[in-house]
C-alpha cells in the first residue's frame, strides 16, 4: 500500500482486545504492521506457523507465558485455527494479555464449539479505502477499479486481472475453504445472478428460480455473504406515515467493483446506466464505512413505497435523505422522491447527491456535487 494512504481506523485508543474482521484485501495485515510494529505478531497464513499451531495449539500459551502482564499480541487469520481461542482465553483471564485478533469471516464465531471469549473482545471492521483516505481521490477510477487497496492503486491494464484473481481466488476459494456450501457451481451461479441485483431489493424467490435451486438455499447464500463481510444488507425504512411501504431489504456487494466485474460490464462512463448504478453503490459503500467506522449502527436504510417512489439512503430516524444522480444537471423531475419523503418527516434534510459542477439550493433540497458530499461526511457535516 502507498505511504501515502493513511488509515482511517486508528487503534490508540484501544483499550482491551478486539476482533478485527474485513474481506481480503481490504488491508488488514498491512494496518496491523503498520499499527503494531514492536510486538509479538502471528500469521497464520504462514505455512510454518500454521503447521506448528494446528499440531500443537499449546505451543502460543507457553510462547506468550515471559510476557509482562497487559501486553498486546496480534494474531493474523485466527480463522484458519479456531481453537486458539482457547489458548487466547486462557492469557486473556491468567496474564491479562491483549489481542488483536484479525479475519475475514466472522462466521467462524457463529460455529459449534468455538470460544467466543465470553464477551471480552468487542467488533470492528475495516473496510475498503474510502475517499477521505485517498488524496486526488478519482470517482472515475474507484467505480470502474474498486476500493480494494490493491486495486484502487492498479492501473488500467493491470485491474482486469486483478479483479479476476480476486474473484476466482478470495471469494470463490475462501467460500470453498470453509465448506460453507457444498455445490460450488451452484453457488459461483448465485454470485453472478447477485451481482445482476446488486443495489436492488432482495427478491428470495425470484433470485432462486434463476439459480435453479430453492428460496431456503439463495437465503442461506446471502447469509454467507453477509457473514463473511462480501456483501452488506441495507434495510427498507419502516416507519410508516401515509404512504405503503416496501420492506425487503436491499444488498450490495462489499467493493463497487465486484459487480461490475461479475457482470462483465467493462469499462464504465458517465452517462451510461450501468454508471449510474455503479456510482450509487460507491457513495453507499462510503456511507456504509462511515457509520461503521463512527459506530452508528443501524443508521442506514432505503425509503421505497408501493407506488415507486424512493429514496436512496435514509441516515437516522429520517434526519437526512439522499438521493444518488449521476447526472451533470439534476432537474425538477429528479427531486419526487426527496419531496414525497419530505411530506412525511418535515424534518428531515434532503440531498442530492450528483455530478453537478457546483452545488445549489433547490427550494428545500442540497445539490452536492459528489466530491463534496465527500468531504462533508467525512468531515461529519452530514450526518
Amino acid at each position: 500500500m502507498s505511504n501515502n494512504l493513511k488509515r482511517i481506523l486508528d487503534f490508540n485508543s484501544l483499550t482491551d482486545s478486539v476482533f478485527l474482521f474485513g474481506a481480503r484485501q481490504t488491508g488488514k495485515t498491512t494496518l496491523l504492521l503498520e499499527r503494531f510494529p514492536d510486538i509479538p505478531y502471528y500469521d497464520l497464513l504462514e505455512t510454518d506457523t500454521f503447521e506448528r499451531f494446528q499440531r500443537n495449539p499449546s505451543l502460543l500459551r507457553q510462547e506468550l507465558l515471559a510476557l509482562p502482564n497487559d501486553s498486546w499480541v496480534v494474531i493474523d487469520d485466527i480463522q484458519l485455527i479456531p481453537v486458539l481461542l482457547n489458548e487466547v482465553h486462557w492469557l486473556m483471564t491468567r496474564k491479562n494479555l491483549k489481542f488483536v485478533l484479525s479475519g475475514s469471516s466472522a462466521r467462524m464465531l457463529r460455529r459449534r464449539g468455538v470460544n467466543t471469549l465470553d464477551g471480552r473482545a468487542s467488533r470492528i471492521v475495516l473496510y475498503p479505502l474510502v475517499s477521505a483516505e485517498i488524496p486526488d481521490f478519482d470517482i472515475i477510477k474507484a467505480v470502474n477499479h474498486g476500493m480494494l487497496p490493491r486495486h484502487y492503486m492498479a492501473s488500467d491494464t493491470e485491474i482486469k486481472d486483478r479483479l479476476q484473481a480476486y474473484v476466482s481466488v478470495y471469494l470463490k476459494e475462501e467460500i470453498k475453504a470453509e465448506a460453507l456450501v457444498r455445490n460450488l457451481s451452484t453457488f459461483n451461479r448465485f454470485l453472478e445472478i447477485a451481482a445482476l441485483n446488486n443495489g436492488e431489493m432482495i427478491n428470495y424467490n425470484n433470485i432462486a428460480r434463476e439459480c435453479g435451486v430453492d428460496g431456503k438455499t439463495v437465503k442461506e447464500y446471502f447469509s454467507i455473504l453477509f457473514d463473511t463481510l462480501i456483501a452488506y444488507e441495507v434495510p427498507a425504512y419502516q416507519k410508516h406515515i401515509k404512504r405503503r411501504l416496501n420492506q425487503a431489504s436491499r444488498f450490495y456487494f462489499f467493493d463497487v467493483a465486484i459487480p461490475s466485474y461479475l457482470t462483465r460490464r467493462g469499462y464504465l462512463q458517465p452517462g451510461s446506466a450501468d454508471f449510474g448504478h455503479a456510482f450509487e453503490h460507491l457513495m453507499i459503500q462510503e456511507i456504509i464505512a462511515y457509520l461503521g467506522y463512527h459506530k452508528c449502527d443501524n443508521a442506514l436504510s432505503y425509503w421505497h413505497t408501493y407506488s415507486g417512489l424512493e429514496v436512496d439512503a435514509v441516515l437516522g430516524d429520517a434526519e437526512v435523505a439522499i438521493e444518488f444522480k449521476s447526472r451533470t444537471e439534476i432537474q425538477n423531475n429528479h427531486l419526487k422522491g426527496l419531496r414525497a419523503f419530505k411530506e412525511e418527516h418535515p424534518q428531515a434534510r434532503l440531498i442530492v447527491v450528483s455530478l453537478d459542477p457546483r452545488p445549489r439550493q433547490w427550494g428545500d433540497v442540497e445539490i452536492m456535487p459528489a466530491q463534496d458530499f465527500l468531504k462533508k461526511l467525512w468531515g461529519k457535516n452530514i450526518f
